[in-house]
């Protein structure tokens, strides 16, 4: 066989040769799919018109895409948007900022400072949020980009559990459902003011075993939900421990068997407790900027703390139950959580608002809400129940994707 034979022979091999992203197995695998990713970006601050691409790299050190983007029109390269290969989604705090992009579109130099997305900065002081207050349906991951950026001063949620009981079962695998969370907290992340808080409660889940000879697994969901919010731009502050009275675990089943037969290495004690992870949106400016910075100082000094404050991060409280709804926590948990992280008048986010507790506590505490939900069934409760909390308020609630409030229906 001649060497032209050869390598003519072996080309179709070559040629079928997987890239890198390939075999990685990464969700971003072509240039065309990196674009596409970047475009949606551009698109979400309004610069899609003005930028092209340059081509486009896969990174697989840091498993990352980086797309160079350029002036259209010409060769001046003026940033770069770097996407998560795995998951991709856009690595902030490692791409180009929409403020900078359009400096520099614009020929502008200096420095704007770090100002919280969407909020302007007047002689030091920052600019309250405007949104009112607001009803959305739909998934989270894409209603939330519907909100402006740095609206929000507070997010306060609990996640749906992982396919801990029957109606929960939407995950094919446990890598889908921290994805899904993954992209939750990236996209609150533009949506949440310079340096305020995100509080997440959350706790392992026990996954049953289908049949006898299969052991029951408890999956660690809060410390792979640290590792997800310490990656997308946020700093860890406190983990608050919720416990329940004696004997609220026991419905789990868990525990039963050492109870019985008391034998070394069944011993699993019952869960009582539920974490309460406290991050703040990543910034250089101290918690006290939050607070010199505000531009209505009587706000700050009306949302002080009375003395009857919890002392330690173990929290004592009740669990609450309500027929329509598998999984609601407690307005006492609300309540505390608002009052210790939010002034009066901020705007309290919950992506997975359920029957809406979080929206109820944020009126009752002087606050405004913003509640997501994908569920139709619980919207309807948010939506007739707001009518109670807000009184003739609640004709002027923002909705998205759902039907506004009847100012006829409203109940005065």
């Amino acid at each position: 066989m001649s060497i032209e034979q050869h390598i003519a022979s072996h080309a179709p091999a070559a040629r079928k040769r997987r890239t890198v992203a390939e075999r990685r197995k990464y969700s971003v695998q072509t240039v065309e799919s990196a674009k596409k990713v970047c475009a949606v970006w551009l698109h979400e601050h309004r610069l899609a018109n003005a930028v092209a691409f340059g081509l486009p790299e896969v990174d697989d050190r840091y498993h990352v895409w980086r797309v160079p983007l350029l002036k259209r029109g010409g060769r001046e390269k003026i940033g770069e948007v770097v996407i998560d290969a795995k998951t991709s989604l856009i690595v902030e705090d490692k791409s180009t900022a929409p403020e900078t992009l359009e400096r520099r579109l614009l020929g502008r130099n200096g420095d704007l400072g770090e100002q919280g997305p969407g909020r302007s900065s007047r002689n030091g002081r920052y600019a309250l949020s405007s949104l009112r207050n607001t009803i959305g349906m739909g998934d989270s991951e894409q209603v939330l980009q519907d909100l402006p950026a740095g609206s929000v001063d507070l997010v306060f949620t609990s996640p749906p559990y992982y396919n801990a009981r029957p109606e929960y079962t939407d995950y094919i695998s446990y890598e889908e459902y921290l994805l899904k969370i993954r992209k939750v907290v990236h996209n609150v992340h533009r949506v949440l003011a310079e340096g305020r808080f995100f509080v997440m409660n959350v706790s392992p889940v026990l996954v049953r075993r289908s049949h006898r000879n299969e052991a029951s697994r408890r999956i660690a969901v809060p410390f792979d939900v640290h590792r997800l919010f310490v990656e997308e731009g946020y700093d860890f502050v406190d983990d608050i421990i919720w416990v329940k009275p004696e004997g609220a675990g026991w419905a789990t089943g868990r525990g039963r068997r050492f109870a019985a037969d008391r034998n070394p290495l069944q011993y699993k004690p019952v869960p009582v407790t539920e974490y309460v992870l406290v991050y703040r949106r990543h910034t250089s400016r101290l918690i006290d900027w939050c607070i010199r910075a505000h531009p209505d100082q009587a706000l700050v000094k009306a949302s002080r703390i009375a003395d009857d404050y919890e002392r330690t991060n173990v929290w004592r409280i009740k669990p609450a139950h309500d027929e329509r709804h598998p999984a609601v926590f407690p307005a006492e948990l609300a309540d505390k959580v608002i009052a210790y992280y939010s002034f009066k008048g901020d705007v309290v986010l919950d992506p997975f608002a359920g029957t809406g507790t979080v929206g109820k506590a944020a009126v009752k505490l002087g606050r405004r809400f913003v509640l997501i939900e994908q569920d139709a069934a619980y919207v309807d409760i948010i939506r007739c129940e707001a009518k109670n909390w807000l009184g003739e308020e609640a004709a002027d609630i923002l909705t998205i994707n759902c039907p506004p409030i009847d100012p006829k229906d409203v109940l005065f």
